[in-house]
């Protein structure tokens, strides 16, 4: 400006003065965001650009220039493109899985004194990608289940993790294809798709297989989907379900007795025989123990409580009974414990004809008694009814034979009645037949048989005159032969009745007879 000055005298300067406005820092930086590209995938290469913003103060001098800066941060870096313009970068590879959102602030500083500085806060989201398969909790698995399982036990639970997000973290279980024992896997276990919770199909016997190995698998359903396996074991455990199984002495499937023989002379602690038995469990249900149940002399024998060894407790005397019969009892230790006996029977002698001479004394098995028994009895009815069948087939044959007799004789009585003489006699005294027949018939009023009488052929020259023949003398000859016709029905019921209860009386004294002779 210009500034005149006039005295009284009317005499005037003028002058000129500039005044000078010195800024003072008021002001602080503004930030102003031109791009945000938010969100941002994970696998963004490193130098993606982020931000991009401008930052300027209407200070001037030094209280204009404006320096912007971010918190450290290795994942992110700042570059001042041109002037007051500048842009945000990826410094590397981002990981959704270890941040998923970042918090980025921005500083903008002048260069005043003091200085002002200004805060922009962005939040960056990070675009979950499938780059991580699921993981399990531990690299393998052991599991435990004891046999006899009701089917459709669930057995365990599996669990995978996946760090991933949405489609790219849900899980989805199974199990490997393989082969147990020549059938599928997925006959014996299954498992819950979406919770991995496996389940047993069947139950499991600890004597066919002891343990199953399996691999089960977790994919998750990403595009495209990656997965994981881990080993499964399953280790059955066992039960006392097994009765011990004596293997001997055996049961005899043959005509053997089954006789230990101990000599009368042997001492203390003779071995008589030994009980070997086994039990197909394991660990304590399959530990044997020995003893003694009955003993027709008890004190005489005596059973190893472990090895199962029958041994002369005291040494034998005369009035011990030839035959001795044991009950030995096997027990396991499973809980509850399972047993199984055995009947020994022991043979008090010293030489085998002495064993020999009295093993008739020796009592069958009242098993075998009652197979045998029942063997007769079959045998008895079987018999009888033979019998039977035998004289129904012969009263039948005899009522045929005679009803044949019976049509001969109507045949023969109706032929020679209407046969003139002429045909059987010669005229004029000439010899007819070399040999003469004869027939006879009697019949009764009060009867319902006929007898019909054939003789023999006479072989002698016979000369049969004519007045013979006109006077129809019958020709008779000796021997006859006789038939019945026909039975009275009063006959034939008597007689059935009579054979029914003979054959009844037979089978019932058959049957009384074996049952006494066995008893």
């Amino acid at each position: 400006m210009e500034i005149q000055a006039e005295d009284g005298g009317g005499l005037k300067g003028r002058t000129k003065v500039l005044i000078s406005v010195e800024d003072v820092n008021d002001n602080r930086p503004e930030v102003t965001i031109t791009s945000l590209f938010s969100p941002v995938r994970e696998d963004a290469p490193q130098g993606t650009v982020i931000l991009l913003f401008n930052a300027h103060d209407r200070d001037s001098g030094k209280n204009g220039q404006v320096v912007c800066s971010i918190q450290e941060n290795l994942s992110f870096k700042l570059e001042n493109s041109e002037e007051d313009y500048y842009r945000l970068l990826t410094a590397q590879i981002l990981d959704r899985e270890k941040a998923s959102e970042y918090n980025i602030t921005v500083t903008a500083t002048d260069r005043g004194t003091p200085p002002l500085s200004t805060e922009i806060h962005i939040t960056l989201q990070v675009t979950d990608i499938n780059d991580n398969p699921p993981a399990f909790s531990q690299a393998s698995y052991s599991v435990y289940l004891p046999e006899n399982n009701a089917r459709g036990t669930s057995i365990f639970s599996v669990i995978a993790y996946d760090p991933d997000s949405n489609e790219n973290s849900r899980i989805i279980y199974s199990l490997a294809e393989d082969t147990i024992q020549g059938s599928p896997l997925s006959t014996y276990v299954s498992i819950n798709s979406d919770t991995g919770v496996l389940y047993a199909l069947r139950s499991f016997d600890y004597e066919q297989f002891r343990d199953l190995q399996m691999q089960v698998r977790a994919s998750d359903n990403g595009n495209p989907p990656l997965s994981s396996n881990v080993s499964l074991r399953l280790f059955v455990l066992d039960q006392n379900d097994n009765v011990p199984e004596i293997l001997y002495p055996a049961f005899p499937t043959d005509s053997s007795t089954g006789v230990e023989l101990a000599p009368r002379s042997s001492e203390p602690g003779y071995l008589v025989t030994k009980v070997v038995a086994v039990d197909r469990d394991s660990g304590q249900n399959a530990w044997l123990s020995y003893r003694l149940l009955k003993a027709s002399e008890p004190g005489l024998f005596s059973v190893g409580l472990h090895t199962g060894e029958v041994r002369t407790a005291r040494a034998l005397l005369d009035r011990d009974a030839f035959k001795q019969s044991l009950v030995v009892a096997v027990q396991d230790h499973g809980q509850p414990p399972l047993s199984a006996t055995v009947t020994l029977t022991v043979a008090v002698a010293d030489t085998i004809p002495d064993i020999l001479a009295d093993l008739g004394s020796l009592q069958i098995p009242a098993d075998l008694e009652a197979s045998y028994l029942t063997l007769y009895l079959v045998v008895a009815v079987a018999v009888v009814s033979c019998v039977f069948l035998t004289f129904v087939i012969m009263l039948l044959a005899l009522r045929l034979r005679g009803w044949r007799s019976s049509r001969l004789l109507r045949a023969t009585s109706d032929g020679l009645a209407g046969v003139p003489t002429s045909h059987f006699v010669g005229v004029d005294g000439v010899q007819a037949f070399l040999q003469t027949y004869s027939q006879e018939f009697s019949h009764t009023t009060d009867s319902r048989k006929s007898h019909l009488i054939f003789p023999q052929p006479n072989y002698a020259d016979t000369l049969i005159s004519q007045e013979s023949c006109e006077k129809n003398e019958p020709l008779c000859i000796s021997v006859d032969s006789k038939f019945p016709i026909e039975d009275t029905p009063l006959v034939q019921v008597s007689f059935v009745c009579l054979f029914l209860f003979l054959s009844f009386f037979l089978s019932l004294s058959l049957s009384f007879f074996f049952s006494f002779f066995l008893s």
